[in-house]
């Protein structure tokens, strides 16, 4: 009777796996702040994003780490760079069979692990920023990708990107804006996936979002649908489903939330101690996240839920 009367349901098609490919290593790196995720060689990622297919998984996020990094972050638009490089290959591979997303964004190939160009005084220069987003777009669906997710905050990027790609022949590439990410404490693991530090205090409060603010989010969200936002997304998720309820509630898109690192690692955590039931935790977690409104959930649980619902 209460599965039959259930309001809320969770199925694997609603889930995104996030997946980390690395350059330069001959076999998958474990992360141990982030327990069961590795960072993938090219030939490992495709193996993986296989084994999801075969699961039921209708989607991936890409997200890439180059050997060396730049003040511009300059892997993020190489044709060569490692994530353009697994994108292609992953298309090779499984074709249309899967959304293939890429995460777009900098930090992760800047020096300074900052998500758009430094200014001499040390801040973000938003608009120089734009320009590079625009390349590293282009690139991405050069090599592939399906969907391309700005991630930096910077105001304007959805615009901007929109342009760009239809401007380069890609208006069926999809834009997933994180459109409400907030300045959270809960990307720890995520950094280290990503061998990113950031200089200069080690925070971006000054382009993420204060966590204290709603209303300010949702201009955010109406500002990137306007822009040309196919999907909204709101980071993190758990301590957020307020903001994901009044996204729902406002507006036709698509929503997104993504069950960011720090959510996943502490459920290893306390499960590992023997503190908490993982799986009763994580199909807790993932179906409160689903009835607060949103409509796809990038979570490093995928692949556990997709095993777990076969069973």
């Amino acid at each position: 009777m209460r599965e039959l009367v259930a309001e809320t349901r969770l199925h694997v098609s609603d889930l995104v796996a996030p997946l980390f490919v690395r350059e330069g290593i001959s076999e998958p790196q474990p992360i141990a702040s982030l327990p069961g995720v590795v960072q993938h060689t090219v030939d490992s990622l495709v193996a993986e994003v296989n084994g999801l297919r075969d699961l039921g998984v209708k989607a991936v996020i890409l997200f890439g780490v180059p050997a060396t990094k730049d003040a511009e972050g300059s892997g993020a638009w190489d044709p060569n760079g490692i994530a353009q490089v697994a994108l292609r290959a992953l298309r090779a591979s499984v074709g249309d069979d899967m959304v293939i997303m890429a995460d777009l964004c900098v930090d992760e190939y800047t020096s300074h692990g900052h998500c758009g160009i430094v200014g001499s005084d040390g801040e973000v220069d938003n608009d120089a920023t734009l320009e590079i987003y625009c390349r590293a777009a282009i690139a991405q669906a050069t090599a592939g990708a399906h969907v391309v997710a700005p991630s930096g905050m910077m105001d304007g990027q959805v615009g901007a990107i929109r342009a760009a790609l239809d401007d380069a022949g890609f208006e069926n590439v999809a834009i997933m804006a994180y459109s409400a990410k907030y300045a959270s404490a809960l990307y720890g693991p995520f950094r280290d996936a990503v061998d990113v530090q950031i200089a200069g205090g080690g925070h971006r409060k000054g382009y993420q979002q204060d966590w204290r603010n709603a209303r300010e989010s949702m201009r955010e969200v109406f500002e990137d649908i306007e822009q040309g936002a196919d999907i909204v997304m709101v980071k993190p998720a758990l301590s957020y489903l307020d903001v994901i309820g009044q996204v729902r509630a406002s507006v036709d898109t698509p929503v997104a939330a993504y069950h960011v690192s720090g959510e996943y690692s502490m459920i290893k955590a306390a499960a590992a101690n023997g503190w908490i039931d993982h799986d009763a935790v994580a199909l807790e977690h993932l179906t409160s996240i689903k009835r607060a409104g949103a409509d796809i959930i990038l979570t490093y649980l995928t692949r556990w839920f997709a095993e777990y619902s076969a069973q």
